[in-house]
């Protein structure tokens, strides 16, 4: 049997990377011996995570404009059209039976060329309200997997399968590993534990809100895991340190992540779609502070998905410094609306979704004339 080539494209953060991995492990399944290959944007951290995940990657020298004026954007046509030419470069070494877009830069450029030469395409769009490169992208491509209700307000339904959003394999599978996390956090497992998870790159509201606060998560007695993002990292150390508590912990990045859900009874984290799904699936009781910023203010739309079905908690951004810690030491406290949450957040988990979006690009290249 002949062995397909797939092109995976897309990254800028882990909310687009982890996906792009979990399908390409998914293809790897479904196919055994089938060939791999990520583009993502030079300098991103897909450049990193990918060949340490045992992919290949190539990068395109590409970024987005930014809002305000700056000078770096008078440069962008001319990134866009060296790679749009690189990408057309690669496609024809590799010679892809299809593409697959997670979002993120390198995704626009790479989908536009192989969508020009013919190769059937997947967009994965893991938000509750789409970026601009997926709603270009969604008139030229076959498929699009999205992970909420109602995306025919933005995309052709016809082309719509709901997926929901692939995870890492290892956030399927936390139950039974509580004290593998707390000899691996060096924790106790009988104590309360914070999760706190501003995304891959940190949240600069919540670490401020969570360092301000730091005596008062100590004095409760409840035990603080705490992904800061490289920026804030030092700040938060230094912090942790002055209170000499070894029950609070900070890290720049967790890479177990299983680990970290596995022992925790509460999350703090913003409205990524990744972070949303891996919610779902855990079952944790969670307050969510949406990323004011996002495109299109899409986090909010995202916790709004889990608010409006009182599976979860929104504190808004401009408020976190004055509600974020008290919010979460009152939920802490209340065994009752922790149960509710739990039981109103799991029935929203979809587990297999790397394996829906893996079978319909194989489905696409098998129907494919190309």
């Amino acid at each position: 049997m002949q062995q397909h080539r797939v092109i995976i494209s897309g990254g800028g953060t882990g909310g687009h990377i982890f996906p792009a991995i979990a399908i390409a492990r998914a293809l790897q399944k479904l196919e055994p011996g089938i060939e791999l290959l990520f583009v993502g944007a030079e300098g991103r951290m897909e450049m990193e995570k990918v060949p340490a995940a045992g992919f290949k990657i190539e990068g395109l020298n590409i970024s987005g404009i930014k809002r305000e004026f700056s000078l770096e954007n008078l440069s962008w046509p001319f990134k866009l059209l060296k790679s749009l030419r690189k990408a057309s470069d690669i496609i024809n070494r590799f010679q892809p039976q299809a593409a697959v877009g997670v979002g993120g830069y390198a995704s626009g450029p790479l989908l536009y060329k192989a969508t020009a030469k013919k190769i059937p395409a997947v967009i994965q769009e893991q938000n509750s309200f789409p970026g601009i490169t997926n709603k270009l992208l969604a008139k030229r491509v076959q498929r699009i997997c999205v992970a909420y209700d109602e995306m025919s307000r933005f995309f052709p339904s016809d082309k719509i399968i709901k997926t929901g959003n692939p995870v890492r394999e290892d956030i399927l599978h936390v139950e039974g590993k509580e004290l593998e996390a707390a000899s691996y956090f060096q924790l106790d497992n009988t104590k309360p534990v914070l999760l706190i998870v501003g995304g891959s790159q940190g949240a600069r509201s919540i670490n401020l809100s969570i360092q301000k606060d730091l005596q008062k998560i100590a004095d409760a007695g409840i035990q603080l895991i705490w992904q800061t993002g490289k920026n804030f990292y030092p700040e938060a150390k230094k912090s942790i340190e002055a209170l000499n508590n070894p029950s609070l912990k900070a890290y720049d990045f967790i890479s177990r992540m299983d680990l970290a859900y596995s022992i925790c009874n509460l999350v703090i984290a913003r409205g990524g779609a990744s972070t949303v799904s891996e919610l779902c699936i855990v079952a944790r009781p969670a307050i969510l502070v949406p990323l004011p910023t996002a495109a299109e203010d899409h986090q909010t739309k995202n916790c709004l998905s889990l608010t409006e079905k009182n599976a979860a908690i929104m504190v808004k951004d401009s408020d976190a410094s004055t509600a974020l810690v008290n919010t979460a030491l009152q939920l802490a406290k209340d065994k009752s609306k922790q149960q509710q949450l739990i039981d109103n957040i799991k029935p929203l988990a979809i587990t297999d979704s790397a394996e829906r979006i893996a079978k319909e690009v194989l489905k696409l290249i098998r129907n494919s004339k190309f």
